[in-house]
């Protein structure tokens, strides 16, 4: 019912920056909060960045003043530009949404299919 696309990872050299995105499409009445996750090999996944759909954005402390995040309601689009980017940054970047597909359809979360970001020393 709703999918999401993700783009823009790849690799860059400690220092450089990524922009990432997520577009969310299918039946949907209203996307409430997005965020980004990471999952490095060997560790747990964990949340990097979240927006709320008013905008109220969260950080985990790894990242604050580096990256991002944003979103166009319009397109149910959310971004994470990430600068000053360093070979611990390197991971599976997944999207998560929380969508609502009717006006009285209770909250789901959905994910993207991942991108990889590299960093290189």
């Amino acid at each position: 019912q709703v999918q999401l696309v993700e783009s823009g990872g790849g690799l860059v050299q400690a220092g450089g920056s990524l922009r990432l995105s997520c577009a969310a499409s299918g039946r949907i009445f209203i996307v409430n909060a997005m965020g980004w996750y990471r999952q490095a090999p060997g560790k747990q996944r964990e949340l990097v960045a979240r927006i709320s759909r008013g905008g109220s954005t969260n950080y985990v402390d790894s990242v604050q003043g580096r990256f991002t995040i944003s979103r166009d309601n319009a397109k149910n689009t959310v971004y994470l530009q990430m600068n000053s980017l360093k070979p611990e940054d390197t991971a599976i970047y997944y999207c998560n949404v929380g969508v609502r597909v009717g006006a009285s359809r209770p909250e789901s979360d959905y994910w993207g299919q991942g991108t990889q970001v590299t960093v290189s020393s």
